[in-house]
């Protein structure tokens, strides 16, 4: 039957309704496709745009959101054709020595980059919610980008979405059969990462969110005892765009104390969640006073430790999507 509601438009400056409360969960899963915010947020346009020019061709056989989804699919694989996946540092090569000669900087295209937590979790079921939140983990959506785009799509409908594979099969226009057998490639290529949407941290808790506060302050005054006792013996931490990664406390410390002395009287800043992960802005002391942009810091927490650091350096671009100001005034 035809939905003649959907041949209705507004202006063309204007979504309709019925297509924005689906923006999240959309933006969710072009996330995961392609691990670029800003990517997912061009996909999403994309996919709206052409539900719009293709509105009158909707004939009500299958529902809206899964109309949408399969456009939105069709949104990713076009753009993921004949691209290098993207990575976080730990998935390009081993760990190295913390010194600065390691330091190689690689473009923005190689990286996995942040999401802000309200862009890809909307209002619901809060169940709906806790998983929007876990399967946008920054070593679950790196693993996905080890999957060929189809077999990418088949994971996240089937693993995360739980559509059937009748369903899934029906979005990209294939047998059950060949459905399930992407699946069952791509789970051995997930399950060989050692990732996966169901191991992920639960909710901070409030031992949690007192531990951020002391690791704040013990950041800001660069106190390596305080430091000591809230990192685990073998964290790591990364600095996107730079592939230099470190494994250990001790080589992070180096580090700290050595080539990365100039974060000594940093300003550290919660701001939103990413990834389902805490984070934070950092300032550097400017020379010209007052503290000027360094990295979104994005924690993982385990067992009452933090056990991994990620430095993303492109503040140009991720301060203003995570609503941190230019810079601090002294």
């Amino acid at each position: 039957m035809h939905d003649a509601s959907l041949t209705t438009r507004p202006g063309a400056e204007q979504f309709d309704r019925r297509f924005e409360q689906h923006r999240p969960e959309l933006t969710a899963y072009s996330y995961r496709m392609l691990g670029s915010p800003f990517e997912a947020e061009d996909a999403v346009q994309e996919t709206f745009i052409r539900a719009w020019r293709a509105a009158d061709r909707f004939e009500g056989r299958s529902t809206l959101r899964s109309w949408l989804y399969r456009i939105a699919t069709n949104v990713c694989l076009d753009m993921l054709n004949g691209r290098e996946r993207r990575a976080r540092p730990m998935d390009l090569g081993p760990a190295r020595e913390p010194v600065e000669s390691n330091l190689n900087t690689l473009p923005e295209v190689t990286w996995i980059q942040p999401i802000p937590d309200p862009l890809v979790s909307g209002a619901g079921d809060p169940a709906e919610v806790a998983v929007a939140r876990e399967t946008i983990r920054l070593a679950f959506v790196a693993a996905l980008q080890h999957l060929p785009p189809r077999q990418r799509a088949v994971l996240i409908l089937s693993e995360v979405l739980r559509w059937q594979a009748s369903e899934v099969a029906e979005l990209l226009e294939t047998s059950v059969a060949s459905v399930n057998s992407a699946l069952q490639r791509a789970r051995a290529t997930i399950a060989s990462n050692d990732v996966s949407a169901a191991t992920t941290p639960a909710e901070l808790d409030e031992a949690d969110r007192e531990l951020l506060g002391r690791y704040v302050q013990a950041f800001e005054a660069y106190d390596i005892d305080a430091l000591t006792s809230l990192i685990r013996e073998d964290a790591t931490q990364s600095m996107p765009p730079f592939d230099l990664w470190l494994r250990g406390r001790d080589d992070i410390f180096t580090w700290w104390f050595g080539p990365g002395i100039g974060c000594r009287g940093s300003r550290v800043v919660p701001t939103l969640s990413a990834n389902g992960s805490p984070a934070f802005g950092q300032y550097k002391p400017s020379p010209d006073g007052g503290y000027e942009p360094w990295a979104l810091q994005v924690l993982e927490l385990s067992d009452g430790r933090i056990v991994e650091l990620t430095f993303f350096l492109d503040t140009a671009t991720l301060f203003p999507l995570f609503g941190l100001p230019p810079r601090l005034e002294a």
